[in-house]
């Protein structure tokens, strides 16, 4: 797990090796343990590295192979790197250090673009092809690992994070209108390839990118669910399919156990992180450190979910660590959770993650996490209304249960200057849900959810606030084989007992019943979902500044509208898109974006 940057130039020049280093220093925590810079006339790869596997010097980045003409940077881990060595060594090859770094480079030796193919995990890539002349990109098949883009006619910039791009300089900072009406129909949500900003781009999941020296690029997407019935699972019953997913899971557990330093898990309590310990339980670890996290109650609204918690770390015996805020610590980490973000993300548990993980990193450097199974297994309430009716009206069902606001009002919310005719966001989802593949309603909105919301949602957010404290979180339930066996499990499987049926089953041979017969629980933070005190402060600060009246995204008539409401009549609704307005101008702000 690292923070990669790098800049190719197309038109003779030598790179900016300062930019690079700017960029490459704004990730330290993102890399703590050490810092690599490397040029090679046309490309410049800088690297901040956090030590998981191979300590030794002999894993640091970037890393070139003189003799194979090739030079990377990489952030991630991939999983299976133990067997692609010896199936490679058996091959010829030869390794000098007993890093998955190093087998990346020699997988590419050995099978050229198709590498990617070969491997098992999550990752972001920057490799040059020093022959051929080529900067070869590569992002994991979930979009665990962000990789974001810089691109001019005559440059290309990437980096981990878009404020590391930011600190590089020259950057069109400018808000994208498309982006915005994403931004404010779906949570927060921009998809790939879009960011907030119109100069910074992401390369999609499954994306391999080759980038010519002249500046001639192609994509190739390497991987993606057909999510259709499978023939070779014809005839199997509902016992199959438990016995199925439940071997998937358990692969996709120890896979991520593969590690020089160890590995923690993050309870929340709820099914699916309770699920990994049982599971890591089962396979043989023991004296497991587990971490939750608990906020103070308000207005009748528990903070914690420290009674499941509790009784899973007793059932197993782990190493168990309570984590209690108070209110007081919420308001200065709402700042420094904002600083924090690769992209502005309004989610009121993005902030409980970031104090989280604060408080992991001083224990472990990895740990597990349940991110991804309700996306995967049907685990969110607008599913139910999906299973059984027409494919066609998948869009309907989906735009009412998930958008925030509809094309309509968002005539009332942004500025003259960031208006859009088309109904964007509708459009994308209408399109994304016809392609081919997907047999049913259920399949499309599942397609949908995992492959291009979820990335730029729990993904991100997971991924931005662990990674500003040093902390690898690595997630299961997004490991690619059980992602695909789940795309073909039929969706009545998916969607009993109220969702993730399946997963519930497996959960009954290792789970008290408690624990997964529970009502779904989200990350708790009552301070924040009611947007009052401190935290509505801070919000009506950021909306108000003269930054924010200066740039004119929202319309100060639907600002005021908001703001007028009293705190306690404030509906959860008005609340949600109080902060949302707010998080953003207060990214744009701490990132100096004017």
């Amino acid at each position: 797990m690292c923070g990669i940057s790098g800049e190719a130039r197309f038109d003779g020049t030598t790179p900016d090796a300062d930019a690079v280093t700017r960029m490459t220093e704004a990730m330290r925590s993102r890399g703590p343990d050490g810092e690599g810079l490397w040029s090679d006339g046309w490309v410049t790869l800088g690297h901040r590295r956090l030590t998981i596997i191979d300590l030794s010097d002999a894993g640091g980045q970037p890393m070139v192979r003189e003799d194979l003409g090739l030079a990377l940077v990489f952030n991630g881990c991939v999983y299976n790197y133990p067997e692609l060595r010896e199936e490679l060594r058996a091959a010829g090859h030869t390794f000098h250090s007993t890093s998955d770094t190093e087998v990346i480079l020699v997988a590419y030796a050995q099978w050229g673009e198709d590498f990617v193919d070969h491997l098992v995990g999550m990752f972001a890539i920057g490799l040059v092809d020093r022959a051929r002349r080529r900067l070869v990109l590569a992002r994991d098949r979930l979009g665990i690992k962000p990789l974001y883009l810089a691109e001019t006619p005559t440059r290309l910039r990437f980096a981990s994070t878009l404020p590391a791009l930011l600190r590089g300089g020259d950057v069109d900072t400018g808000v994208d209108p498309v982006a915005l009406h994403h931004y404010l129909s779906w949570h927060s949500i921009v998809p790939a390839p879009r960011t907030i900003l119109r100069g910074v781009r992401k390369l999609p999941p499954a994306t391999l990118r080759v980038v010519e020296a002249d500046g001639r690029s192609r994509d190739r997407v390497y991987w993606r669910p057909d999510y259709v019935r499978d023939p070779a699972h014809a005839g199997w019953d509902a016992g199959d399919w438990r016995a199925a997913v439940g071997d998937a899971l358990r692969t996709a557990v120890r896979r991520r156990l593969v590690s020089d330093v160890p590995v923690g898990v993050l309870l929340s309590g709820g099914l699916d992180s309770s699920m990994i310990v049982a599971l890591l339980a089962e396979a043989g670890q023991e004296h497991l450190r587990t971490f939750s996290i608990g906020f103070a109650s308000r207005g009748g609204e528990a903070g914690d979910e420290f009674h499941y918690s509790d009784l899973v770390a007793r059932a197993y015996d782990t190493d168990h660590q309570r984590i209690q805020l108070a209110d007081d610590d919420l308001v200065p980490a709402v700042r420094r959770t904002v600083e924090a973000m690769t992209e502005p993300m309004g989610s009121h548990d993005v902030v409980a993650f970031h104090l989280l993980s604060e408080q992991v990193a001083r224990h472990v450097k990895v740990a597990q996490s349940g991110q991804g199974a309700d996306e995967v297994f049907a685990g969110y309430g607008y599913h139910q209304p999906l299973a059984g009716i027409p494919r066609d009206d998948a869009a309907q069902v989906f735009t009412s249960a998930f958008f925030d606001r509809d094309h309509a009002e968002l005539s009332r919310v942004v500025g003259p200057a960031y208006a859009v005719d088309a109904d964007a966001s509708r459009e994308l989802v209408v399109a994304d849900l016809a392609a081919p593949g997907a047999e049913t309603a259920l399949d499309a909105v599942l397609r949908l959810d995992t492959h291009l919301m979820l990335p730029d949602d729990p993904v991100k957010r997971v991924d931005s606030m662990s990674m500003a404290w040093g902390l690898e979180i690595r997630t299961p339930f997004l490991d690619q084989d059980l992602v695909a066996l789940a795309a073909a499990c039929p969706p009545e499987h998916k969607v009993a007992r109220g969702g993730k049926g399946v997963l519930k089953e497996v959960a009954r041979e290792v789970l008290p019943a408690e624990v997964i017969d529970r009502p779904k629980g989200y990350f708790p933070v009552p301070a924040l979902r009611n947007v009052d005190g401190p935290v509505r402060d801070l919000v009506v600060e950021a909306l108000r500044a003269p930054a924010a009246r200066e740039r004119g995204l929202f319309r100060e008539a639907y600002v005021e509208e908001l703001l007028a409401a009293p705190d306690r009549a404030q509906a959860a609704a008005g609340s949600n898109k109080l902060w949302q307005l707010g998080l953003l101008e207060l990214w744009l702000q701490s990132h100096g974006v004017r």
